[in-house]
């Protein structure tokens, strides 16, 4: 079963910043890609950035600039550096890693899941 535990939600204003954090075992940071997604209620869940095993990158249109997802080999951790928060980020974001590259997909596992909240 895979492990996620994450941290880093929040409260903060409009232009602030938040960093989330997502540790697991060694096993699953090494082989699997890994991502940060978000829900809104009544919206469809977006994948907001993915890191692959072998490091490469992508994020959603909406956070480009904004976010930054980086791994950190020695803790077996992925972070979401969000910077320049919109009220329109409020969402509980999970964690999401994947075998696969579609880390929204049937075979994607999630962590609990961490609220953040923009708001003035």
């Amino acid at each position: 079963q895979v492990q996620l535990v994450e941290s880093g939600g929040g409260l903060v204003q409009p232009g602030g910043s938040l960093r989330l954090s997502c540790a697991t075992s060694r096993s699953i940071f090494s082989m699997y890609n890994m991502g940060w997604s978000r829900q809104v209620p009544g919206k469809q869940r977006e994948l907001v950035a993915g890191i692959t095993s072998g490091g490469r990158i992508n994020y959603a249109d909406s956070v480009k600039g904004r976010f930054t997802i980086s791994r950190d080999n020695a803790k077996n951790t992925v972070y979401l550096q969000m910077n320049s928060l919109k009220p329109e980020d409020t969402a509980v974001y999970h964690c999401v890693v994947s075998r696969y590259s579609d880390l929204l997909g049937a075979f994607a596992s999630w962590g609990q899941g961490t609220q953040v909240t923009v708001s003035s």
